[in-house]
């Protein structure tokens, strides 16, 4: 229990400095979502919170992820049509999908930061972000 309390003292650090109020929810999706790791939808992320013990919303769930991907804490892994999946992430990166297993893996980003294509915008917009997703096999369903 102490490393918990450790843990969640960092974690509430790394939310203030970002200007989010570090509050029970809040904590404890990051801390989830850090320590699952991979991509994840918020049923995934409810799930194991409510294992550790934490009861939270689903709701109130989508809110804190919502919050905490606005402060640049968490990304939402687009990787097309279904369910949204997020994860805690340093640096800006694609995605490729197996089309086989479905296994989701990060692909570095040339620019390493948003937007990393610098197309034309349409008249009038600014253009904040392009994800790329590469579709493919994945080694392990090549081999097979």
């Amino acid at each position: 229990m102490e490393t918990r309390s450790l843990a969640e003292n960092e974690f509430r650090d790394v939310l203030r400095r970002t200007g989010l109020r570090a509050t029970r929810a809040r904590i404890a999706v990051y801390m989830a979502l850090k320590e699952i790791g991979g991509h994840r939808s918020v049923h995934e992320v409810a799930e194991f919170v409510k294992e550790r013990g934490d009861e939270i919303p689903r709701m109130s769930v989508y809110n804190v992820v919502g919050d905490l991907q606005a402060a640049g804490l968490v990304m939402c892994a687009d990787t097309g049509p279904g369910r949204a999946l997020y994860e805690v992430s340093d640096t800006w990166h694609h995605h490729f999908v197996c089309r086989v297993c479905g296994k989701i893996i990060d692909v570095p980003c040339l620019k390493g930061e948003k937007p990393c294509l610098d197309p034309p915008a349409p008249i009038g917009a600014t253009i904040e972000e392009a994800q790329i997703i590469f579709r493919g096999v994945c080694e392990g369903c090549s081999e097979t």
